[in-house]
């Protein structure tokens, strides 16, 4: 989460995709930052505290007073693409907003949506546009959805 309309559209495609599943909501910030060269100081004072209230500040964003349930909070420091593949390897479901603007990073390394969408050892659903998810799928029969024997 790092307060992008992306992240609040994630937030809320996590909403409608958890009641139908019946899962509870995680939301991380990963943060990271470099030391210039010849500072012994970070550039952003307390990054722990600063990356929660962003991720606070999005979550509130995202749902407003209507929060669905519990939605826990969590801040990882480290490059945002490795914080989310090594949560992919307990998560059910991650959920990323993409912003859909390309860099010259991006190209030469890859965008964080594209690297997780990628490498992600769970599934992963990357929210693109702006498009809010349809309230109606909170109410589908999950009995009815198709499965797959293991």
């Amino acid at each position: 989460m790092d307060g992008s309309l992306a992240s609040i559209l994630a937030l809320r495609w996590a909403q409608v995709i958890a009641s139908v599943m019946n899962a509870g909501i995680r939301a991380l910030t990963a943060w990271d930052f470099d030391i210039p060269f010849g500072s012994v100081t970070p550039t952003v004072p307390d990054p722990d505290r600063q990356a929660q209230r962003i991720c606070s500040l999005t979550v509130e964003r995202a749902y407003g007073t209507s929060s669905p349930g519990k939605v826990a909070q969590a801040i990882r420091r480290g490059p945002a693409a490795k914080v989310l593949l090594d949560e992919s390897l307990t998560a059910q479901l991650l959920i990323l907003g993409s912003r859909g603007h390309s860099t010259l990073s991006d190209v030469l390394i890859g965008s964080v949506s594209t690297t997780v969408g990628r490498d992600a050892k769970c599934p992963v659903l990357i929210a693109y546009g702006t498009a809010l998810p349809s309230t109606l799928w909170a109410h589908a029969d999950v009995e009815k959805l198709p499965t797959t024997d293991p």
